[in-house]
């Protein structure tokens, strides 16, 4: 079965009184929305072999809500399809716990209008950038084939993110390399992968201040980005959780969330902006094309 995953659809699962139970589920018309070894997992035969626009990696579930969750939905508002892989479950969070950061991530790709979201799993705090890991993101870079992929920032507070972004650079390029075999063992089919690195690799910028290389302005879908923030009541501001206070519990932290997007979109001459960064030059065609 695969496992961690989350694919929309118009079909909603019938949840019953035995949701909290380790074993549970949902047959749909044409998918499975199921319960197994703890893990919430929604099936869909016919976006099995989806092609994304963009693919967006992050090293804990809400990375993306909290830096680039704006952009994500500004470009699916545009008809492009976005995914989200998450590397990790959080489980080291000291509010909330793996399943239900899980099912808040769900939450929140639903709200979205996320293609897919995905989560490989790893142990939050010590995964490490090595072969194992790149061949795990490899396979879903070759398996979704986007043409651009959104990952950590390059350095910050948390060093997940630093490692995470190291990771996922290190396989978008190895993704494009014909002599490193993958394949693809969705629902019980194996075939081998074809290599795929994507047109570019963008970092997004978090907790730590980055000078961005470009920002995106965000304005039109701040809201939609706040309500995604959201879907993950167990982690931030709530005055009514009894759970500890932490660095991003707090009001403070939301508000130097939009605080940083106003200081970015004030640099192009908008409400909100979301900043980047690329190891590449950024080429236009028509200087009338920037801001």
């Amino acid at each position: 079965m695969l496992k961690n995953s989350w694919f929309p659809g118009k079909w909603k699962p019938l949840l019953n009184k035995q949701f909290n139970l380790n074993i549970f589920e949902a047959v749909f018309v044409t998918g499975t929305f199921s319960r197994d070894e703890g893990n919430l997992v929604f099936l869909s035969p016919k976006l099995e072999n989806i092609k994304l626009d963009i693919l967006a990696f992050a090293a804990h579930p809400d990375d993306v809500e909290l830096s680039c969750a704006g952009t994500l939905a500004a470009h699916i508002k545009n008809g492009y399809k976005v995914g989200v892989v998450d590397l990790t479950h959080g489980e080291l969070g000291t509010r909330g716990n793996s399943q239900l950061r899980l099912e808040e991530a769900n939450a929140s790709a639903e709200y979205l209008g996320l293609a897919v979201r995905e989560n490989l799993g790893l142990p939050d705090g010590f995964f490490e950038d090595n072969k194992k890991n790149q061949i795990l993101v490899i396979e879903k870079i070759r398996k979704y084939k986007p043409s651009i992929v959104l990952a950590n920032a390059v350095e910050d507070r948390h060093p997940d993110h630093g490692r995470a972004a190291d990771l996922v650079k290190n396989a978008w390029f190895l993704a494009g390399l014909s002599k490193i075999k993958t394949r693809d063992n969705e629902q019980g089919q194996t075939k081998e992968q074809e290599p795929w690195r994507p047109e570019v690799l963008y970092h997004y910028i978090q907790s730590w201040y980055i000078q961005p290389d470009f920002v995106v302005d965000v304005t039109d879908s701040w809201e939609k980005k706040i309500g995604s923030i959201k879907k993950f009541k167990s982690q931030f501001f709530d005055p009514a959780s009894n759970e500890p206070d932490t660095y991003i519990s707090s009001k403070k932290y939301i508000n130097a969330i939009e605080a940083r997007a106003i200081d970015f979109g004030l640099s192009i001459g908008v409400q909100y902006a979301e900043g980047f960064t690329t190891n590449k030059n950024i080429g236009v065609k028509n200087l009338f094309d920037l801001r």
